[in-house]
């Protein structure tokens, strides 16, 4: 059946006159109860009546009692939206989030409660996609919007349009943005940090003077080691102005280079207590120093900043001192401990060097020089003898097989060789010749008559023969296939008009358009959407997104 739709696509929906840029009322978490149309639906522009006086306001009199104005319930919720969103502007809340829903539309509905009371509250898809976290129940939150009421329920609602996470919430993400930033610039890495001295000659502690952890820190490093020089930058170590002065006293110290180490400390406290240290300003300042620093701030549990760009992070401020300066009871045992150790290592190297020293006089006196001439110059007389007797001995040698070997050649001179192999020679010669003359007329005979049978089975005819055939057989083939490919045309041409003529793009270029509801559903009956939905229209080219402002049934429905 046909249903007919009024939309206003030539205006936004009306909104209150104090508040033009917000949003209109939203649809609530719940579905929409079944709700009776009435037989005529309302005009597109309502003149408001004026809203009715109080009650106490009233003459009971007859002769004063004025014609009775009968209110109905969506006039009364009409009127109480208006004044609550006219009467009231946009304020800030906070509260702890309960109920919290998301439907696929992407609207967030939940409850903003505290300790004694609850409240309902809706995020358009709009707002919430600008928020910076997922809200979660039982998250702390500051909300910013106005309040309203949902006409067709008469729930009393607040439609929010900023979202922020309250107190420590909105520090810990501020805490978690700074040290990822910070770790991506390097100022986390290992690499760069630096080993603190044995024994520093001066220990500088930036703290306030007036606070318990430069005490503990004054305690443990007299009790580690009170030869050790120290020397106090007091700075403030909580409030608006002590991120700037901690930094400017760490870059103070690394300018005058008074200290080996530098301690940076503060007691225990909240995350707002040590928020001094998370600053961006502190954390460059560590990483520019040019002295080692050691990070004390708060209980073994906290961690800061200042802890992760430090070279070495201490739990606690006595932990820092304890990590700053060695223990001297410890040094006093391990040098005397060195000392004997020493001691008996130069009397076992000294009684060694005695003995090494009589084993070398001994060793001396069995290889004098003149023992050792007295052999070498025996020695030289054998070896002299020896080669003579070898060298008289292999000339001898050589000499008879000379002898042996001319006798040899004698006998096997090659003359004889070669003129028995020239006579051999020559009878193979005369054999050659007479057989590669009949070979040769043998192939003459047979090159002939291969040569008569090739020009009898020649292939020249059959070729030009089949050359005619494929002539023919291609220009058929052309002419088929012009043919076909002509055909085929004509079909394509014919099956894309049948296309268009079919096709929703076509509707849309002729006037038409495609509905949609806020779900995307297809919109084909009137009564399928109620006054103040958000429709959405497909045209031909882009889409427009309107509201209803009346709703005209079919004439069938208006009968039935």
């Amino acid at each position: 059946m046909n249903r007919e739709l009024e939309f206003d696509f030539s205006a936004p929906p009306p909104a209150p006159k104090a508040q033009p840029d917000e949003a209109p009322a939203p649809r609530p978490a719940e579905p929409k109860p079944a709700v009776k149309r009435a037989a005529t639906p309302p005009a597109r522009t309502v003149t408001r009546e004026p809203v009715r006086p109080p009650i106490d306001d009233i003459d009971e009199s007859p002769a004063a009692a004025p014609e009775r104005d009968v209110y109905t319930v969506a006039r009364l919720n009409k009127e109480a939206r208006t004044l609550l969103e006219r009467g009231l502007p946009s304020l800030w809340l906070e509260g702890e989030i309960s109920n919290l829903s998301r439907p696929s539309s992407g609207h967030w509905y939940f409850s903003l409660k505290d300790e004694s009371a609850q409240l309902r509250c809706a995020m358009f898809r709009q707002k919430n996609m600008m928020a910076r976290f997922t809200p979660k129940d039982g998250m702390h939150v500051l909300t910013r919007g106005r309040v309203s009421l949902y006409e067709p329920r008469g729930d009393y609602q607040f439609i929010a349009d900023h979202m922020e996470e309250a107190g420590e919430g909105v520090l810990r993400r501020r805490f978690e943005l700074l040290k990822n930033k910070l770790a991506a610039e390097g100022l986390f890495d290992a690499a760069r940090k630096r080993a603190l001295p044995r024994l520093p000659k001066r220990i500088g502690v930036v703290t306030s003077p007036t606070g318990a952890a430069i005490r503990d820190v004054l305690n443990i490093l007299r009790r580690r080691f009170c030869t050790i020089p120290v020397l106090i930058y007091p700075v403030q170590v909580q409030g608006a102005s002590a991120a700037g002065q901690i930094a400017a006293t760490i870059r103070l110290a690394s300018a005058r280079a008074e200290c080996d180490v530098l301690i940076v400390a503060r007691g225990g406290g909240s995350l707002e207590d040590l928020w001094a240290f998370n600053e961006e300003v502190v954390a460059r300042a560590i990483f520019d120093c040019q002295i080692p620093v050691v990070s004390g701030v708060g209980h073994e549990v906290d961690f800061t900043i200042a802890d992760f760009v430090a070279d070495v992070r201490a739990p606690t401020p006595s932990g820092a001192a304890e990590i700053a300066a060695p223990d001297c009871n410890e040094w006093t045992r391990s040098v005397a401990l060195l000392s004997r150790r020493a001691n008996a290592a130069m009397v076992r190297h000294v009684a060694s060097c005695q003995q090494r020293l009589v084993w070398l006089e001994r060793r001396l006196a069995q290889v004098h020089p003149g023992v050792e001439l007295r052999q070498k110059a025996q020695r030289l007389d054998e070896l002299e003898q020896r080669l003579i007797r070898v060298v008289r001995g292999g000339l001898q040698e050589r000499k008879s097989t000379l002898v042996h070997l001319a006798a040899h050649l004698r006998q096997r001179s090659p003359a004889l060789r070669v003129a028995a192999a020239r006579g051999r020679l020559e009878i193979a010669r005369k054999t050659l010749g007479t057989s590669l003359q009949r070979r040769l007329s043998l192939l003459d005979s047979r090159l002939r008559h291969a040569a008569g049978s090739l020009r009898q089975h020649s292939p020249a005819l059959r070729i030009s023969a089949l050359r005619g055939r494929v002539e023919i057989a291609s220009n058929s083939m052309d002419s088929l296939l012009h043919r076909r490919l002509h055909k085929l045309d004509a079909r394509l041409r014919l099956a894309a008009g049948k296309l268009n003529a079919v096709s929703p793009l076509a509707t849309l270029q002729r006037g038409y358009a495609i509905v949609t509801d806020a779900d995307g559903k297809v919109v084909t009956d009137a009564t399928s959407v109620e006054h103040g939905d958000v429709i959405e229209t497909r045209l031909s080219r882009g889409s427009l997104q309107a509201r209803v402002e009346r709703v005209t049934p079919h004439r069938d429905d208006e009968n039935q």
